[in-house]
Order: structure tokens, then C-alpha cells, then sequence
């Protein structure tokens, strides 16, 4: 019968009767478990005590005596016998020559310690639980004990000293942990540092056990460090739970289905290294035709491929290569220009004098597409077929310049790495005329677009931006567009249509990368279901869709960026001879801000000498630190 004072168990736990009231009883219970552990780590008198009410049937008497003297937890656990396990291995081979079966925890007791009391209950009762011997049986109601058959006991024993070797040897990887010096084989320890560094996990038991801070920069250097990871090991997608791989899923074949047969050439204009050309112009003398790749005609919303796509938000692009948001097997059906014919959805605008939209029409179009680099395209400005997109774009210019257009022209670089040597190329992005006329049709498209959806009341993904706060004198040069870019707000993106005035257009939304952005591919849906005559997407599903694609999105730039630096660390490293110009771009108190034109980087440093705005120096790098992605840049004097 519980008394006040009793010794009782409490989810396995000792605990104390403080007190009883009606059917309930005051128990006292320490919020930490009693293990071997935590009281070398805490001790016993550290133990915070909580009182709480229970039910009868959620304690399990543990004393023995009809009037409990009042022990207190101190007392309980500080109790010891040296001599214990020697008694219960007795005990077991007595009992076991009885053949005796199950027993009760009081008359085991008594066997185990002939002057056995509530002082000793706690102690033995735990001794009986940890020994080999004895299995205390899953009885809620009662506390009794099987005996373990000798088989059992050698099976046990085998895991037992399994268990202390493992223990032992995780002691001295610890050990060489803590030295960073670790041995081939200890690789099988640091999984979860490794889980840790690529933000799988929140936390690293084998970073506390070897008291290092649970710091995801420091999990890095460590695993660096001692060899576990090679320094080019980028974590930067894992860290931000993004795929390194393209889709799985592919797309149908397009549809059977009535288009709009498109004569002449268009004409696909990017990158030498482009693989997903998505975009291609043509003009025939009356309207400029925008043509753009049509995966929506088989990705359905909310389809299985829609959401996949939704989740990743755009394609990722790292120097390492690109995990595309739609299917890679998928470009050959739906990229302009990879076969001899291509399907598009194509925006025709018929443009006034000043290049201001008169009329958008849109069209599912068959179009015979020819991929060229941008310098082809620029040796071939003054052809007839290109003549008039180059002069169409330098009138747009024009005119979104007097409609208060931002034009920056910061320096970009191209990164690569070789994936068998990880050996890091970076270049310089050459400035051509046609990548101007490309991203002019572009916004053309994209102003065309967001008119024929606000004149048709169509649920859209408009984009905008708030006047920059530019001010009225800029200096000349790179310091003079570092300063431009610092003025400049965030774009945002929603159903209701608004000024972007960053690039000096009333209304604007992007339509021209469905193969690569999830808001660009939600507005061809809403396009092509508005031309088909289909049910459309209404306004509140379609903010929640775009919100949830530029956030995976805005997560895919982080991610760029902080693998181009990577890279560009790495690069440093392999090349430690290197050294660059560094234009000077803003005084900041005693610091000057430099732009390094060739990494596409800036860096702070205090000059040899005084230095006007746009002034150059030489400078090399040192101190690399790929895990916190720092850099020291000094002056080559």
C-alpha cells in the first residue's frame, strides 16, 4: 500500500510521496533521470525536484516497509554497494538451479541483501534492471523479475562488450577529433557533423560530446580540417534544402493541336553555354513576334510536375551546373530551336513609332527557330533580319529612359569548374549589343503581356518596383553604378498591377523563361487556359502560388550566390600568385570599398594613399577562409 513517504517508480524514474490527498498523491521527482551520467555531470544535490499529481495506477510501489521513514533523494542515490553484482550473480544461480521463473521485486530484494530496506531499494532495484541477469517484466501493476537463461546472459554479454569497445573506440575518436587528427576509418563517426554542416540537421551530438560549438561555418572548417571534406566541397544548395539534380518527372509530348504556323526565321539569341534556349525574336515588317518555349501546354496546375516545379521556384545555376526546374529529357521537345521545328506560345505587338505597345496578341505558334551566340548575332546586325530588332531596341531604350529607367552595368563573370579536377575557371561576361536587343524583346514581351491580361481580367503574376532614391548627383563610372544599385528597392510580385519603375514600364509581368522561373510557367497556364476558353486560376490561389514559387525562388539566388563565391574562393586558392585591379567605389569612414571587375566581387581595405572615386589599385588575396566565406584583399605596393 503507498504510504506518505513511500518510495515509488514514476516513468521509471524514482520519486517520493510527499503527501496524499483523497485518491491522488503528491509525488516529488527529479526533471532529470537519474543515470550514472547525468550525476558525475550534475551531481546529486543539482537535481531541480518538481511535485506533481498522479494517479495510483501511474506510480509503482518500490518500498517494502509499512511506515516509510523519510529519506531524501541525496540519501537514496549516494547509496553503494561495491559488492553488488557479485550478490545478484549468486542470487541467479540459486534461483536458476530452482528452475524458478518469474519473482517479485521484494522477495528479490531480500535475496540480493539479507538487511535489505527502503534506503537500499532505489539502488538494487536499479541494479537489477542494468544486470545481465535479471529482465524486469513489462507489468505495470507489479514489479517483477525474469531470470535470463545462460544463453541469454552470453548473447548479452557479447553486446555488452561490443558496446564498451564501441564506446571505447568513440572515446579515442573523440580524442583525435578534438587534436584534428583524424584516421581514415574515423569517417564513419562524423556523419552527423557532416548531416549538421549541410543544415539536415539541427544539431550535432559528436560536435557536443568533443565540446565544440554547434556553429554550422565551424562543422565545416572542421570537417575541412581533418580531411573529411575536400575544400571544394560546396554545401551551399544542402544547406538550403535545394536538389543538386534536375526534375525526374518528364513532360507528355505536346499536345495535337491547332497553332498558328509563323513564316520566316526566328532567331535565338544567348550564351555560348546556353543548353535551354527558351526565347527566340523575328520581325516581319509589321509586328515583332516574341516566341517563347510552351511547357504549359502539358503542365497542368497543380499536376504533380506544376507543384515539383512550385517547390523548386526556378532552375538552380552554379558553377557546377544547372538542376533544372522541368525535366531535363524535356528540353528536346520544348527548348526553341533543337529541332527543326519548335511549339511556342508567341507574343505578336504591333509598336508605335516610340516602340509604346499599340496592340498584344497571343498565339499557340509553330516557329522555325535558329539558335546564334550573341556575337553572332552582333556581326550580323546590319542583316536584314536582325537589323530592325537592333533598332527596335535602341528606340525602347529610349523610351523607357524617359520613363525614368535605371540602366546598371556592373561587371559579371562566368563561372566554371571542371567536375573530374574541380579545377575553377572564371571570365569575364563580354558586353554585346544583341544581349541589349534580347533583353529589350524581353521586357517588350513582358509590358505585352501584362496588358492583354489586365484588358481580359486575368489573374497574373505582375511584377514591380518602387522609385529608386537615386540621388541627384552620381559620380562618373563604377562608383557611380555601385551607388545607383544601393538606391534601388526590392521588385515585388503580385495579382495587382503596378509601376516597375527600375526598368521604366507602367506595367510589366514575366512571361519569357517558363522552362526555368515557376512565375513565368503559372502565367502561361493562365494564358493558355484563357485561349483554350478553360476555367481560369482565380486571384487568391494564384497569389498563394506565386508567393510560395518566388520564395523557392529568392532561395535559388541566395544559393547562386553563395556557390559563385565559394567558387571564387576556391579559385583564389588554386591560384595563389593572383592578383587584380580594384576600382575604388565609395569612401566608408576610414575604409574605402573597392569593386574587383574580374572576380565581380567588393572588397573593403584601407589604401596607401589618399585616392579619388573611380581611382584603381592592384590588390591579392589572402586569409581565404572557405567555410565563413571570408576573404582579405590587400594593396600590391
Amino acid at each position: 500500500m503507498i504510504r506518505k513517504n513511500s518510495i515509488v517508480l514514476y516513468k521509471n524514474q524514482i520519486a517520493l510521496v510527499n503527501d496524499i490527498e483523497g485518491d491522488k498523491f503528491i509525488i516529488q521527482f527529479c526533471s532529470f533521470p537519474l543515470t550514472e551520467e547525468n550525476i558525475s555531470k550534475f551531481g546529486s544535490k543539482n537535481f531541480i525536484c518538481q511535485e506533481q499529481k498522479v494517479r495510483d495506477k501511474d506510480i509503482v510501489l518500490l518500498s517494502t516497509s509499512e511506515s516509510p521513514a523519510k529519506y531524501s533523494f541525496e540519501e537514496l542515490i549516494k547509496y553503494n554497494d561495491d559488492q553488488i553484482d557479485t550478490k545478484i550473480c549468486e542470487v541467479w544461480e540459486l534461483l536458476n538451479s530452482d528452475n524458478c521463473s518469474d519473482i517479485e521485486f521484494s522477495e528479490l530484494a531480500e535475496l540480493v541483501d539479507s538487511d535489505f530496506n527502503d534506503k537500499k531499494a532505489w539502488f538494487i532495484f536499479n541494479s537489477l534492471v542494468k544486470s545481465l541477469q535479471f529482465k524486469l517484466i513489462d507489468d505495470k501493476a507489479s514489479l517483477k523479475f525474469k531470470l535470463t537463461t545462460a544463453d541469454e546472459i552470453e548473447v548479452l554479454k557479447k553486446k555488452k562488450n561490443e558496446k564498451e569497445h564501441e564506446k571505447e573506440e568513440r572515446q579515442n575518436f573523440l580524442m583525435r577529433l578534438k587534436q584534428k587528427q583524424l584516421l581514415p576509418e574515423d569517417s564513419i563517426f562524423m556523419g552527423d557533423v557532416e548531416a549538421f554542416a549541410l543544415g539536415k540537421t539541427d544539431k550535432s551530438k559528436t560536435l557536443a560530446d568533443a565540446g565544440f560549438s554547434q556553429d554550422v561555418e565551424k562543422a565545416h572548417k572542421l570537417l575541412i580540417d581533418t580531411g573529411i571534406w575536400d575544400y571544394t566541397r560546396n554545401p551551399y544548395p544542402f544547406r538550403w534544402g535545394l536538389s543538386v539534380q534536375s526534375a525526374k518527372e518528364g513532360l507528355k509530348s505536346p499536345p495535337e493541336e491547332e497553332r498558328l504556323i509563323v513564316p520566316g526565321v526566328a532567331y535565338a539569341i544567348d550564351n555560348k553555354w546556353s543548353k535551354d534556349p527558351d526565347d527566340a525574336i523575328a520581325f516581319d515588317g509589321t509586328y515583332l513576334w516574341v516566341h517563347i518555349a510552351d511547357p504549359a501546354s502539358t503542365v497542368m496546375p497543380e499536376s504533380s510536375i506544376d507543384k515539383a516545379a512550385r517547390d523548386r521556384g526556378a532552375t538552380l545555376y552554379i558553377p557546377e551546373g544547372a538542376s533544372r526546374m522541368l525535366a531535363e529529357e524535356s528540353l528536346s521537345d520544348y527548348a526553341l530551336g533543337l529541332k527543326r521545328e519548335s511549339l511556342a506560345l508567341s507574343f505578336r505587338l504591333l509598336l508605335e513609332d516610340n516602340c509604346s505597345i499599340k496592340e498584344c496578341k497571343v498565339f499557340k505558334t509553330k516557329v522555325n527557330v535558329e539558335c546564334i551566340t550573341y556575337e553572332d548575332a552582333d556581326q550580323k546586325k546590319d542583316s536584314p533580319e536582325l537589323k530592325p530588332l537592333f533598332e527596335i531596341a535602341r528606340k525602347n531604350i529610349i523610351r523607357r529612359n524617359s520613363q525614368g529607367a535605371v540602366n546598371i552595368n556592373l561587371p559579371e563573370v562566368h563561372i566554371t569548374v571542371d567536375p573530374d579536377t574541380k579545377k575553377v575557371s572564371i571570365c569575364k561576361i563580354t558586353e554585346y549589343e544583341s544581349a541589349d536587343v534580347v533583353r529589350e524583346m524581353m521586357l517588350l514581351a513582358g509590358e505585352g503581356a501584362a496588358h492583354f491580361a489586365f484588358e481580359n481580367n486575368i489573374a497574373f503574376p505582375y511584377v514591380s518596383q518602387e522609385a529608386p532614391d537615386i540621388p541627384q548627383t552620381l559620380p562618373p563610372g563604377l562608383a557611380g553604378e555601385f551607388k545607383t544599385v544601393k538606391s534601388m528597392h526590392r521588385r515585388s510580385v503580385g495579382v495587382t498591377p503596378a509601376a516597375h519603375a527600375g526598368i521604366g514600364i507602367g506595367m510589366y509581368s514575366q512571361v519569357t523563361s517558363p522552362l526555368r522561373r515557376y512565375s513565368d510557367l503559372i502565367a502561361h497556364q493562365q494564358l493558355r487556359a484563357f485561349l483554350d476558353g478553360r476555367e481560369l486560376i482565380d486571384k487568391n490561389t494564384m497569389l498563394e502560388r506565386i508567393s510560395a514559387g518566388d520564395e523557392a525562388a529568392i532561395a535559388c539566388k541566395k544559393v547562386e550566390r553563395k556557390s559563385n563565391m565559394h567558387w571564387t574562393l576556391v579559385y583564389l586558392l588554386q591560384n595563389p600568385d593572383w592578383t587584380g585591379e580594384a576600382v575604388f567605389v565609395e569612401q566608408k569612414g576610414n575604409l574605402c570599398v573597392f569593386m574587383i571587375p574580374s572576380l565581380a566581387q567588393q572588397t573593403t581595405l584601407v589604401p596607401s594613399k589618399p585616392l579619388n572615386l573611380n581611382d584603381i589599385i592592384t590588390v591579392k588575396a589572402s586569409n581565404i577562409d572557405i567555410s565563413s566565406q571570408n576573404v582579405v584583399f590587400s594593396e600590391v605596393l
